[in-house]
């Protein structure tokens, strides 16, 4: 059992480092969309890339990026000094004018704010933020134009390197700037976002050379298991059973016609939390099945205009709602 003191310096270590971040993206962009309407967000990630802490920046981001953060490790090996760019929705993204920045953090590797040599390929954490471009080019300015298909909203941006050893890829940059009508509010806000990874890392350097690598990745691994314990005591608040639920959008921006969200939620019994699971006497303890299921079965299909769902705000808003629901019970003041 973590020691709840030092579990509770850790969550606000954590959580610091990704609020600074959005503070250094904030300050240092270029674009009104980004500093004063603050779209964006940040967030900081274990070696696995579990999300350990994210600012308190925008939901449907912060749901989305562990599937980003994914993508951008399966592309190859991340080497100190890297950071991978993408936008695709169907690698973590949400629409193409969120442009998301990875960057891997190997502790105890950087001199004087440069990526030293190492032979490691497995980084220590990762550090992620995101940030609503102006403009992506395609076929309308102003990023969110009545668009009918993914073409029409931008240049999609698969997992690249945008950094590599420290370095910029100025070909990737050039690339990307020559498709868009901003290009310097572009490229100054692409330095905000590699501002606020770099920013993340050091800070992480920094609790790393004062606690140890090893305890902070073991408060990190407590901070997971915690949380999962609290999501696990709300949901056996809620009684098993199957909920359903239906919503309509006003339209689709294109035709009038209302379009239906329907939903439904089965809840099981409860269950062994991995944690459990992890001590029980059988080593061989396999998984038990979901405690819940979300079916969104009944829904209207894709439409014509630019609100179709991917995969990845489908599960962020999953996320969202029950993140939400379980902190407005399980942090309810007692009486």
């Amino acid at each position: 059992m973590p020691n709840p003191i030092e579990l509770e310096v850790f969550k606000n270590l954590y959580h610091s480092i990704a609020e600074e971040m959005g503070a250094a993206l904030r300050r240092t962009s270029f674009s009104p969309n980004i500093k004063e309407r603050r779209d964006y967000s940040c967030a900081v990630f274990d070696s696995s890339g579990q999300v350990i802490a994210m600012g308190d920046h925008m939901p449907v981001h912060l749901g989305s990026m562990p599937m980003s953060v994914a993508a951008a490790v399966e592309q190859g090996p991340l080497e100190p000094g890297d950071i991978v760019m993408l936008n695709d929705p169907f690698r973590g993204g949400t629409h193409l004018p969120d442009i998301t920045l990875v960057m891997p953090v190997y502790i105890q590797k950087m001199k004087g704010g440069a990526p030293a040599p190492t032979k490691t390929t497995r980084p220590d954490f990762y550090v992620a933020s995101r940030a609503h471009h102006a403009d992506v080019g395609g076929t309308y300015p102003g990023s969110m134009g009545p668009c009918r298909e993914i073409y029409q909203e931008g240049m999609r941006i698969p997992p690249v390197k945008i950094m590599q050893g420290g370095k910029i890829v100025a070909d990737v940059l050039a690339l990307l700037l020559n498709n868009v009508r901003t290009p310097e509010e572009r490229e100054g806000d692409l330095g905000a976002q590699i501002a606020a990874c770099q920013t993340g890392a050091r800070r992480l350097d920094e609790i790393c050379s004062r606690y140890g690598l090893s305890r902070t990745q073991r408060a990190a691994t407590a901070l997971l298991d915690y949380s999962e314990a609290m999501m696990r005591s709300f949901l056996a608040s809620v009684p098993p059973g199957t909920y359903r639920a239906e919503d309509f959008l006003d339209n689709d921006g294109v035709d009038d016609k209302p379009v239906a969200i329907r939903v439904t939620i089965k809840v099981s019994p409860a269950q062994k939390s991995r944690v459990e699971t992890r001590r029980a006497a059988s080593p061989s303890a396999s998984p038990k099945k979901p405690r819940v299921t979300i079916d969104f079965t009944g829904s209207d299909p894709q439409v014509q205009g630019a609100i179709n769902a991917v995969e990845a705000i489908t599960v962020s808003a999953c996320f969202m709602f029950f993140a939400v629901s379980c902190a407005k019970t399980c942090l309810r003041p007692q009486a």
